[in-house]
């Protein structure tokens, strides 16, 4: 009780007025985020296994041994309707399976740019859409916040069956990435356009936008922030020039501060003579 109480009251407090809650820079920007109050829902699991067995039959795949691997997966009422749905693509398609399968891998390296698959329009957009969603979702897990939000990028709440989960790892990776208004502005739509959002997606969409709300543009925050994205980064084997350039703007903000410090005791000094 006291849970949702809390949660009531944060999205009461955001819901309010960004102009209030944060500073300018939150403010999302209205002439590019369409609002469609509470029309994003979960794709029931009926509905959305009807979906991955008409995909499967448009394969050609209506036989008796995937039948019963398609009625194995959607009889596991323990999981989600996207892990489901993710291992129905999985069966259905050989690539899809090898590449959530190397993505998941954490021995493999971490995927660099976004699958050609995810790309391709002419791609069924049951396929494209939700095996987006699940990519993103391995690479979130991953700490590979890039390509998750790019993947994301490249499909649209609207085509996934888990509308919530698609807009609650795109704001994760904004807010990781440190990309304040594009990370408003998913945390926003989550609020405000999924019905069936879930308790722990709100919460935690509140404390990143509470936690923005104290970002100060190149102050010791900043900096800790840039470290933080930087050993991220070193973490997943990325060493070169985009890491290379990030650790350049925290020397060079380093060097600015010792020097605003030294000026600033050269005045006091001077003061006091």
């Amino acid at each position: 009780m006291v849970g949702r109480l809390f949660c009531a009251t944060l999205v009461l407090y955001l819901s309010a007025g960004w102009a209030v809650a944060g500073p300018e820079a939150l403010k999302p920007d209205k002439d590019k985020v369409v609002r469609s109050f509470g029309s994003l829902t979960l794709l029931p699991v009926s509905d959305a296994r009807a979906q991955a067995e008409a995909w499967l039959k448009g394969l050609g795949k209506a036989d008796e041994e995937t039948r019963k691997a398609l009625d194995a997966i959607w009889s596991q009422d323990d999981r989600t309707v996207l892990d489901r749905v993710t291992d129905s693509l999985m069966l259905g398609s050989p690539e899809a399976k090898k590449l959530l399968t190397e993505a998941r891998d954490t021995k493999t390296s971490a995927p660099t740019e976004v699958p050609g698959i995810l790309k391709d329009n002419k791609i069924h957009p049951f396929l494209r859409a939700n095996l987006a969603l699940a990519f993103a979702k391995a690479c979130s897990e991953r700490r590979i916040y890039e390509e998750s939000r790019d993947c994301l990028m490249a499909v649209k709440a609207e085509q996934v069956v888990d509308p919530a989960q698609y807009l609650f790892l795109k704001a994760v990776a904004e807010h990781s990435l440190i990309m304040r208004k594009e990370a408003t502005e998913s945390i926003q739509r989550l609020l405000e356009d999924v019905a069936d959002s879930p308790e722990r997606y709100v919460t935690v969409a509140a404390l990143m936008i509470i936690d923005m709300e104290q970002w100060k543009d190149k102050d010791l925050g900043w900096i800790e922030r840039k470290m933080g994205n930087v050993e991220r980064r070193l973490d997943l084997a990325r060493g070169g020039k985009k890491t290379q350039d990030i650790e350049r703007q925290i020397v060079m903000r380093l060097d600015e501060l010792i020097k605003e410090k030294e000026n600033q005791q050269k005045q006091s000094g001077n003061g006091g003579c």
